[in-house]
């Protein structure tokens, strides 16, 4: 249970599904139930495709590029740091997207699994194996699967400040677990 969780915890604030429930909110607000329920299919499919991808493939790419696991952990934590940095700093505002697409870009890539959780997992596989990354990826697409579909109740319950504050901690925790990355990846070379 506490390797399940050591792997579980970074995926989670990586995901941050309550934290990007306001864009989701935003992309899907003024949609029918049916749309909604669609784009919350698509954009958990292409979400779950693209993390099995990686991580069955990202240690190869790894190999044929001559990229080390220390070199991706400084890399990955710096793009964590910039993402969470950012995140911290600003808030993006409500774009108007194409249905037919909107689930798979942007939210389902990079909004559910983007650089951050890519980053996340590949470490964690090396550092826990595959069956606790698999099974902690899965069990968070599995809470964004809940967060999406009752996001309507959890933003009201939340409110736009609950909403914003969560954010922020998530950022926080993952600026955190960005400079534990570069400190492991330095230590490593």
């Amino acid at each position: 249970m506490r390797q399940f969780l050591l792997v579980f915890i970074p995926i989670f604030v990586a995901m941050d599904a309550i934290g990007i429930l306001p864009m989701f909110m935003g992309f899907t607000g003024n949609l029918k139930p049916g749309e909604k329920r669609k784009i919350i299919n698509q954009s958990l499919v292409t979400a779950f495709l693209i993390g099995i991808v990686f991580l069955f493939l990202g240690k190869w790419i790894f190999m044929v590029l001559g990229v080390l696991v220390s070199d991706f952990k400084i890399a990955g934590g710096a793009v964590l740091l910039a993402i969470s940095l950012r995140d911290i700093l600003t808030h993006e505002d409500k774009h108007k997207l194409p249905i037919e697409t909107m689930g798979a870009v942007p939210i389902g890539t990079p909004l559910v699994v983007g650089p951050a959780v890519l980053t996340t997992i590949i470490i964690l596989l090396d550092s826990y194996g595959i069956y606790p990354t698999v099974l902690s990826f899965v069990a968070n697409l599995a809470i964004t699967w809940v967060v999406f579909t009752y996001s309507g109740r959890i933003s009201r319950f939340l409110g736009k400040a609950g909403s914003k504050a969560v954010s922020k901690i998530a950022g926080l925790l993952l600026a955190a677990i960005a400079v534990m990355m570069i400190r492991k990846g330095l230590s490593g070379l």
